[in-house]
């Protein structure tokens, strides 16, 4: 089965075909690190996370990089107002980035560049486009001229004419062109800067993802991502630059994430509508997040909320149970007339999670697949638990189906890293008998019945305790434990 990827270049899918396979360059935008992360940016990194996670699971080998901008307008102003230098800002939000990645199990990127280690390789990328004719320089400022590449608008699908109606020049700024870029600014009185050919200053924001681009991954890249948001100007600022230096395509497949909104509206710092990754974790497991991120296609907007929150909560819990409850089948009695097993459904499951996930990385489609085998383990340990038994086969089937929902929750999907895979304890043998219990059955019984209701797991409990009920066995919960007698 193919891997088809929506290209935003092209407005369709596409099979995905590497450059150099089983090679695989991705490089997504990363953070601007003025300030806490916030849910948008948690998207943003567990949908690329996924999508590093799956390819790699196809066989690729994975070489990502996302960058850090620790030089930019806000973060400079952020360093004004605290009174310290802007390094002090840009370092403290790198390590709060750090944490909240490692809190929701974000694998590190292969390479994380800073901006503010590439000044070389930034000004050498600009020369190369004035010495080209793309760019000039204009009292210490550097700007492309967008007429100059035939294609600008490519990715956003936007016209010169369409463009011009909404540019303009700013008080201070020289270009040639509303619609030219900035790509190296000269420093303003109190500001960081660097040694250039063009006097003192401080990379634009365009320029520097391109350069980091061209020294860690080369000319073109197969796979190039980020936020909605950042289709234009970002990306087709870059894309312009890179291919008028080369001649070459930028990136094959352009693959953007939707936006995170609440109550329509894009969560952003500059709305005040944001909630921060601390502030998720916080109050939630880490995984209740991702489990929520997964459950939209990448694609589409994510209407954010805390009542999504809960019931993603809950989700998150039948998933969850569906794993650990094999614990609870393995200590009820080999029953060899037990006829139910798992295994069509797990081969059903496996099918349409792979089959969703090869088309664009279809995660919802993804997650009903797996929610679909939670349903029939439910069923099939209701049963066993209602008969009082189970065999080996039957048994064997549950381990296999929670070991496969783990391991794709864990693998692709970053949830679970934390559960232990099943681990069949010794098998407990209990002789059966037409007329009375044996006493060890009571108390292994008992045990099942505990377990459920800590987990809330009620119906269970019930069960268990009007089946003992009908034997004669009555249970009393007192704060000593749970006691029984006969009657």
């Amino acid at each position: 089965m193919s891997l088809k990827i929506y290209n935003t270049l092209t407005g369709k899918k596409e099979d995905f075909a590497p450059i150099k396979p089983p090679q695989v360059k991705i490089y997504t935008c990363g953070v601007t690190v003025y300030d806490y992360n916030h849910v948008g940016h948690g998207r943003s990194l567990i949908v690329f996370d996924m999508i590093r996670r799956y390819l790699r699971y196809l066989g690729y080998n994975v070489i990502f990089v996302r960058n850090f901008t620790d030089v930019d307008d806000k973060i400079i102003n952020r360093a004004k107002n605290e009174c310290v230098p802007f390094t002090v800002i840009s370092d403290k939000y790198i390590k709060e980035y750090f944490d909240d990645a490692e809190k929701f199990r974000i694998e590190p990127a292969d390479i994380e560049p800073r901006v503010t280690t590439h000044i070389p390789d930034i000004i050498k990328f600009i020369q190369e486009l004035i010495d080209k004719g793309y760019a000039y320089e204009v009292d210490g400022d550097v700007y492309f001229s967008v007429r100059k590449f035939k294609d600008y608008g490519k990715l956003s699908k936007r016209s010169i004419d369409e463009l011009l109606a909404g540019a303009r020049i700013e008080p201070g700024e020289k270009k040639k062109d509303p619609l030219d870029f900035a790509l190296w600014k000269s420093a303003k009185a109190g500001e960081p800067y660097w040694e250039s050919p063009w006097g003192k200053g401080r990379p634009g924001w365009h320029t520097e993802c391109c350069a980091m681009i061209f020294k860690h991954l080369g000319e073109t890249i197969d796979i190039h991502g980020g936020g909605l948001d950042l289709t234009f100007p970002h990306h087709e600022n870059e894309i312009a630059q890179a291919e008028s230096l080369t001649g070459k395509p930028f990136a094959r497949y352009w693959i953007h994430n939707g936006l995170v909104t609440v109550n329509g509206q894009k969560m952003s710092k500059s709305l005040g509508n944001y909630v921060t990754l601390k502030e998720i974790y916080s109050k939630y497991e880490p995984d209740i997040l991702r489990l929520l991120v997964l459950s939209v296609h990448y694609r589409s907007p994510l209407d954010f909320s805390w009542d999504k929150m809960e019931e993603t909560k809950k989700a998150y819990e039948r998933l969850k149970n569906a794993i650990q409850e094999y614990e609870i089948l393995q200590k009820l009695p080999t029953d060899e007339n037990f006829e139910e097993d798992l295994y069509t459904e797990i081969q059903k499951a496996q099918s349409g999670f792979y089959s969703a996930m090869s088309d664009d990385f279809n995660t919802p489609e993804a997650l009903a697949s797996l929610f679909g085998l939670v349903r029939q383990m439910n069923i099939l340990k209701d049963k066993a638990i209602k008969q009082g038994g189970i065999s080996k086969k039957a048994l064997q089937s549950y381990k296999e189906a929670a070991d496969t929902l783990h391991n794709i929750c864990r693998d692709i999907f970053g949830l679970f890293d934390s559960l232990q895979p099943c681990v069949k304890t010794e098998e407990i043998k209990v002789e059966k008998q037409e007329e009375k219990l044996d006493e060890d059955l009571i108390n292994i019984l008992i045990e099942v019945r505990d377990k459920a209701r800590k987990e809330k797991q009620f119906s269970i409990a019930d069960t268990i305790r009007d089946k003992l009920a009908e034997k004669g066995i009555v249970i009393e919960d007192t704060p000593f434990g749970t006691k029984w007698k006969k009657v």
